[in-house]
């Protein structure tokens, strides 16, 4: 007979026992108040027929010449057949790239739609607000849509897309398109109207110029959103191959002063994908690169261009600022691995049915990877970089990370849709977006498990090309799924891959992902000083960095924009949002509070600190002495490792 423990026997007993009804809502609410029923809303997203838009071409015009207030103006035509009599048009809702429902029609105003000059009335859907339902008359031949996107004129808005010298134009942010039809079925005719003078960089085709006004050839909805505009008052452009084109813009002239030294990096990472991948999925590409600091922040992939940032000293003083050059090699990748393979889930056939993120471990955690790995084989970035940079991913995850306990990589992925990329009072806990940085780490370790096991025959380059490097000249779109990402990597090597993704990014309270980096012959140390990776950073977005001593990030004046969770800063009660006055008792500044922590080191005083907190004032006392700690790489033994060979270029010159 099997013997039951204590706690089964009892779990029996109970099981076993007569269990009453429980009490209905009736039976709890007093008898007599209303009580309604709801009925099935018919709320599910339809799925749009692969089938034309039946009314033809749409016009699409656009006034962005209003840079003093940040406002497109626009004016959309779109024909429709005889008999309809309701046109309903879709605001774009789910945006490529931005992997969640992110589509601001909060921006767009001032609705007017005519036909025949007529006005017409129109209402929006309650069950999908980013749907416009307007009546159609009898016999009208097309309906006018005129509005304006207004653009934010302050940071706080959202991103700044126009500025006096410059614009970044979204298509999608400021168009609807009819619904119940694929988007690449709906035909489009853009025209735009820029400042005078203005330079515009796309990657649409058979651009003509009239003025100021520019139109381009017809083109279907999903390739005009997959093509936005940089254009400036300066810009300039350079031809990197017979193809590829480094189109810049900038909020000075002086910032697009690019030696030829380093442009030959540029060049250079084109013959380095070239290698990697062995295909293109384009036949034309646009870096699109905006020398900014007024202009919002952006790093978007597309098929055949890219929307690229850089601070406005990026170019020009290139070796200080080299921390700076990645998001150019990141989102190059990503016409192959996002826009060309792309994940079953997140390919959709319009922006209204719903993206799922599940395996942007692949989409993006891959292209994470290789953004750095070319940018070090073009010498875009130097390898020192690449090293600082892992060292930092490293060290966030060996010890500033303990929401690492409770929530898998996988689960990271659906950050997009929960917070929207929002700030967290503690990330640390919580965990956002990690599929990007430990997914290179992941892919680091299977590109050296590979290495391994091959004798160095093999790497992640021989995935790349048999996974992304497929029917060469094809832009389209070719799905995939965890399977052929696991069926790929055995064709490469064979090797229990399925178990090893499913560990490494489906479990939770996993081993920091060092062991790549162990594999490739470096371990993670620590130092006194900012590695260059952190020092750039933090002088280009003014903070200052003590995670891994007191627990904190800080701005310029001393508030703290960061706590580690469970850090010495946590422990004391220090928040996001308090500001350090006094270090010590002398006024705080940079030098005052890292002095204080190596004066704390090897003895028994506490760092003392002034904090205030909105209207309150007190002391802290962090009891902290290990001095100031930041991390780096170092090389195990001599000669060549496994790191060494992978960062090293693969063509000549």
């Amino acid at each position: 007979m099997k013997h039951l423990s204590l706690g089964t026997a009892l779990a029996a007993a109970l099981l076993a026992l007569p269990l009453s009804a429980p009490a209905s809502a009736q039976d709890i609410r007093p008898a007599g108040n209303s009580a309604p029923v709801e009925q099935q809303l018919a709320d599910q997203t339809p799925l749009p027929s692969d089938t034309a838009w039946p009314g033809g071409t749409i016009s699409l015009d656009i006034d962005a010449t209003d840079t003093v207030r940040g406002i497109y103006r626009v004016t959309e035509t779109i024909p429709v057949t005889g008999g309809m009599r309701e046109l309903h048009l879709l605001f774009p809702e789910w945006l490529p790239g931005n992997h969640a429902a992110r589509g601001p029609i909060n921006l767009v105003s001032g609705f007017q739609f005519t036909s025949g000059g007529k006005t017409l009335e129109w209402t929006r859907n309650p069950l999908d607000v980013y749907e416009i339902i307007v009546s159609v008359p009898q016999g009208a031949k097309n309906v006018v849509a005129n509005f304006v996107h207004t653009s934010p004129v302050d940071g706080s808005e959202g991103r700044i897309t126009m500025t006096p010298e410059m614009l970044n134009l979204q298509w999608e942010k400021m168009s609807f398109y009819p619904a119940g039809h694929y988007t690449r079925r709906i035909a489009i005719k853009p025209t735009v109207k820029f400042p005078a003078g203005w330079t515009a960089f796309t990657a649409l085709d058979g651009q003509r110029r009239s003025g100021d006004t520019v139109t381009w050839q017809t083109v279907d909805y999903e390739t005009l959103v997959d093509s936005p505009i940089f254009a400036g008052k300066y810009a300039k452009q350079w031809q990197l191959d017979p193809a590829v084109k480094l189109d810049a813009i900038a909020d000075k002239p002086k910032y697009l002063d690019l030696a030829p030294e380093n442009l030959a990096h540029f060049e250079k990472l084109i013959d380095e994908a070239d290698a990697l991948f062995g295909a293109r999925h384009f036949d034309h590409y646009d870096i699109l690169l905006a020398m900014t600091d007024t202009m919002g922040g952006i790093g978007l992939e597309h098929h055949r261009s890219a929307e690229n940032q850089y601070e406005p000293t990026a170019l020009t003083d290139w070796d200080a600022m080299d921390w700076d050059h990645n998001v150019v090699s990141h989102e190059l990748v990503h016409s192959w691995n996002g826009k060309f393979r792309r994940p079953s889930d997140l390919w959709t056939p319009d922006y209204r049915t719903p993206m799922q993120d599940t395996l942007l471990w692949v989409y993006e955690g891959q292209t994470q990877f290789w953004g750095w790995v070319l940018a070090a084989r073009s010498g875009l970035q130097k390898k020192q970089t690449f090293l600082d940079a892992f060292a930092t991913y490293a060290a966030n995850y060996a010890e500033g990370q303990p929401g690492r306990a409770y929530r898998s990589v996988e689960d990271t992925t659906h950050d997009p849709i929960i917070n929207s990329r929002a700030p967290l009072p503690y990330s640390s806990l919580s965990r956002s977006e990690d599929y990007y940085v430990e997914g290179a780490l992941v892919w680091l370790e299977a590109d050296q498990i590979i290495r391994e096991g091959t004798n160095g025959a093999k790497g992640l380059d021989d995935f790349a090309k048999a996974f992304f490097g497929v029917r060469d000249g094809d832009w389209g779109e070719l799905p995939y799924d965890f399977d052929e990402v696991v069926s790929t990597l055995n064709g490469v090597y064979p090797y229990d891959w399925a178990n090893f993704l499913t560990t490494r990014l489906y479990g939770v309270n996993q081993p920091a992902p060092l062991r790549g980096l162990n594999m490739a012959g470096y371990k993670l140390v620590w130092k006194e000083e900012p590695n260059s990776y952190d020092k750039g950073r933090m002088g280009g977005y003014n903070y200052t960095s003590l995670t891994y001593s007191l627990g904190v990030n800080l701005t310029d004046n001393g508030t703290v924009s960061s706590t580690l969770w469970d850090g010495p800063a946590f422990d004391a009660g220090l928040v996001d949002g308090s500001q350090i006055l006094a270090v010590n008792g002398t006024a705080y500044s940079k030098e005052a509070i890292m002095d204080a922590i190596t004066a704390a080191k090897g003895t028994k005083d506490p760092i003392e600190l002034m904090v205030k907190r909105g209207d309150a004032y007190r002391t802290v006392k962090i009891d902290y002495h290990d001095g100031l700690r930041y991390p780096y790489l170092e090389k195990t033994g001599e000669g060549e490792h496994g790191l060494d060979r992978l960062l090293a270029p693969r063509t000549g010159g």
